[in-house]
């Protein structure tokens, strides 16, 4: 599996404001794709595989924000979030279609409406430097070094 182009570079991080969010033009671009995939989970007869990326990739941002100390989980719906999409991932994998259950799509959209607050209120190269750790940690994880508790990453 050929490793993708990181999205952002360190000169990005650099540039990205220090005490302004990203433009407004940018967060409605990532939350509009963001709840396309979680309503395809809520609603669709078959979300697809590009839903369930949208959907974690946030749920993994929101976890580097975490590990970075700019945010807590006090309610442990990341947790259950990150679980939930790692199961219906499995269940896909066995053949048995993509989905959440009701308890997973609650703690998704949890966590994804305070992603929507965070992209608001973070400083852009806050969201930039969780960006690449977030992507440096897949990587790490596609080729077998990741953390205790990851969840595997899966072909869908």
């Amino acid at each position: 599996m050929k490793t993708p182009r990181p999205t952002y570079s360190l000169m990005d991080e650099m540039l990205a404001s220090p005490t302004e969010p990203m433009a407004a033009a940018s967060r409605v671009h990532v939350l509009t794709t963001m709840w396309e995939g979680l309503h395809a989970f809520e609603r669709a007869v078959a979300p697809n595989a590009h839903d369930w990326r949208v959907c974690s990739d946030a749920v993994n941002l929101m976890e580097s924000l975490v590990d970075m100390g700019v945010i807590e989980d006090a309610s442990g719906l990341l947790t259950d979030a990150v679980a939930a999409l790692g199961q219906a991932g499995a269940r896909a994998q066995r053949g048995e279609g993509l989905s959440l259950d009701t308890a997973g799509q609650h703690a998704v959209r949890s966590v994804l409406e305070n992603y929507a607050v965070v992209l608001e209120q973070v400083p852009a190269r806050t969201m930039v430097r969780c960006h690449r750790r977030t992507e440096r940690r897949i990587r790490e994880i596609l080729v077998g070094r990741g953390r205790t508790g990851d969840v595997q990453v899966m072909s869908l």
